[in-house]
């Protein structure tokens, strides 16, 4: 069976991802069989890499794979800067992956293997040296031990645990699914040390094993859980404990030749592909459709016009159930995205020198896998600048009446047709006039302009602005924040900031729970028609132009007790507007962050993918790219939060002006 190179990037990311969510179990206590799926993990690794004549990886997972046996047989301490150790290296294998997915000149891991080796010549070394004399234990059996088996016998006895070795019989024709249930049943009740075949005493056609336990529980309490009375007893256990567990009733008569699970792997590429299929499905559901409503409108309803209006029935209705079969193989839990963010946590707070608690909440919520992997950047930014800039060092914290470490929150949940992401934080928060007073000294704003506390916290996603005074490896280059607005709002999403100085601050990113086929409102601007991203439009509503005021330079329109600005669309794009007193408003954004685009006509709603723009009209304000709609029209889809800056920036000028 050949694999390609692709096969193993997807395999050796599978690995790291399994090895770094055991790393982050170990830290909540020592476990020997977590640290075995470590070891296992990256034993994988090097055989594979090994295939494809990956030297640097295999050179460098080899080494790694020592400092996991050094754990494994006791000679080394798990402690947390081993953990943090090993998760340094696991990510210097995770950007070796990624150059040879990116086809890359791969670093040269020599100096690495040199410091791995020279921290296992400095760390502090450990061994079990108890003797295994007054033990009854068949030489047989202690000759066959590998040293991490004989590690693990005398760590049992060193904790007081007691010995038990259990004989077991299986017919051979059916002994796999036997000795695999009586394996998990054994390892509920204590460590299972090792499995040993045995051969004398043992009939034809059948296979015997030998099965060495470590337990805190008493021979009653093994033998009424194991269901057979072949237990020879080696040691008793110093303090036995009572188990509530329910005893192994029976075992698999018969064997099946099934596969344990019916999943396949899937390229995303190809997922793609099916999904631009579906989109020219529909662009062909949408021509059906109109022919048929042609047909009504020329012949009236005869049979053929009843023909077409059921096969447009059906194809709607089955393009919709495969369009969501097809969205829900692309959905990943961001359980995926917590478990690499709270790694970054963990690194950055030790670069701070900060003790930082972690809170995670809606680790199943789902979110497609091309959009979780884009907005990890936007999050390990804000999570960077969490630490740095918003927790306060433990000294601090204390003088403040704050506990000692601090704490940062990841929160995922869905809301309609979005996800909402939350990155919060229980720092020092935004300090309103020390940015304002930055902005001024860089000359961002005017110096007389008078912004609202909303306006002021927007001020951080310019570019270059930092109110840190010294730089950091964490931050403090005014990078990031920037960055971050861009990356979510190329997604078609929103990001809004809360923050109470002294008590913390809080970062709110909505975002569509897919990039791939969006619902659209299509909206008429002059002779021009838009998309504008459903997920980004909170209502529309009729509007008389006579009813539109003008207050400090900026029109606006009151709905429901409050003032909504308003921003003509045919304005940005430079439109012949109508001369109609009538027209429409459509409401995009959310919380107080909203704004009320003027649009000439409310067309309909549809299904549209959206493409990137070509070079000529990427760098155009307010656009986000475009799609195929009707009898192949292509409209462009309008770029709501970049309208959004376009009409509040508007508003400051125009206030700035006037108060001048």
């Amino acid at each position: 069976m050949k694999t390609s190179k692709k096969d193993f990037i997807v395999e050796a990311e599978e690995i790291i991802e399994s090895v770094n969510n055991s790393l982050l179990d170990l830290q909540g206590g020592f476990n020997p069989e977590t640290l075995n799926s470590v070891f296992r993990g990256i034993h994988t690794l090097k055989g594979l890499s090994g295939l494809f004549g990956l030297k640097g990886i295999t050179d460098l997972s080899h080494t790694l794979e020592s400092l996991l046996d050094d754990l494994r047989l006791g000679r080394l301490e798990l402690t947390d800067d081993v953990i943090n150790f090993v998760f340094s290296n696991i990510d210097i294998l995770k950007n070796i992956i990624s150059q040879v997915s990116e086809e890359k000149q791969i670093d040269d891991v020599s100096d690495t293997i040199k410091e791995i080796e020279s921290f296992r010549k400095a760390s502090d070394t450990k061994s079990n040296d108890i003797s295994l004399e007054g033990f009854r234990i068949s030489p047989s059996i202690l000759n066959v031990l590998s040293n991490y088996e004989e590690h693990r016998l005398k760590t049992n006895i060193k904790e007081g645990n007691g010995l038990y070795l259990i004989k077991a019989i299986f017919n051979l024709t059916e002994f796999a699914p036997g000795l695999e249930a009586l394996n998990s049943n054994l390892k509920n009740l204590g460590e299972l040390i090792a499995t040993l075949p045995i051969s004398e005493g043992i009939s034809g056609g059948s296979i015997g094993f030998k099965l060495l336990l470590g337990s805190p529980m008493n021979t009653d309490d093994i033998t009424s859980k194991v269901g057979t009375a072949d237990i020879e007893i080696i040691s008793q256990p110093k303090k036995a404990v009572e188990s509530k567990l329910s005893p192994l009733t029976s075992m698999p008569k018969e064997v099946s030749l099934k596969s344990l699970t019916n999943t396949v792997r899937v390229d995303i590429e190809k997922l793609d592909r099916i999904l631009d299929t579906i989109s020219e499905l529909v662009l062909a559901k949408g021509a059906v459709i109109r022919i048929g409503q042609e047909l009504a409108e020329s012949v009236g309803f005869i049979s053929l016009t009843l023909d077409v209006h059921k096969i447009s029935q059906t194809l709607d209705r089955k393009l919709a159930e495969l369009q969501e079969y097809l969205l829900d193989l692309r959905m990943v839990p961001f359980s995926q995205i917590f478990t690499r963010l709270v790694q970054v946590i963990r690194r950055y707070s030790r670069e701070a020198g900060k003790e930082i608690d972690i809170e995670i909440y809606g680790e199943d919520t789902r979110i497609d896998k091309q959009l979780a992997e884009e907005i990890i950047d936007p999050l390990i930014h804000l999570i960077r600048n969490a630490i740095d800039h918003g927790i306060e060092p433990k000294d601090k914290r204390l003088i403040l009446g704050k506990k000692e470490r601090g704490a940062v929150t990841l929160k995922a949940f869905p809301e309609g047709n979005k996800v909402v992401i939350i990155v919060q934080d229980d720092g020092a928060g935004l300090d309103t006039d020390k940015i304002l007073r930055k902005a001024i000294e860089r000359q961002m704003v005017p110096e007389n302009q008078a912004l609202e506390r909303k306006e002021i916290f927007d001020l951080i996603f310019i570019p270059g602005l930092s109110t840190k005074t010294e730089v950091s490896e964490v931050s403090g280059r005014g990078v990031g924040m920037d960055i971050v607005k861009e990356k979510i709002t190329s997604l078609g999403g929103f990001v809004d900031v809360e923050s109470e100085h002294g008590k913390g601050t809080t970062f709110n990113l909505t975002l569509p729970i897919t990039l791939a086929i969006i619902k659209a409102l299509i909206i008429q601007a002059a002779s021009d028609r838009f998309a504008v991203p459903l997920t980004s439009v909170a209502e529309t509503f009729f509007v008389e132009r006579e009813k539109i005021q003008t207050i400090e330079g900026r029109e606006v329109i009151e709905r429901r007790g409050e003032m909504l600005p308003l921003l003509r669309v045919a304005d940005v794009f430079k439109l012949e507007e109508s001369p109609n007193d009538e027209c429409f408003a459509v409401v995009v954004g959310f919380g107080s962050r909203r704004l009320g685009l003027l649009v000439d006509n409310l067309l309909e709603q549809t299904e549209v993918v959206i493409r990137p723009l070509g070079e000529c009209l990427k760098n155009i304000r307010g656009l986000g790219g475009a799609a195929e709609i009707g009898r192949h029209e292509i409209v462009l889809v309008l770029d709501v939060e970049n309208m959004m800056e376009e009409a509040f920036t508007r508003n400051k000028v125009s206030r700035a002006a006037f108060n001048a």
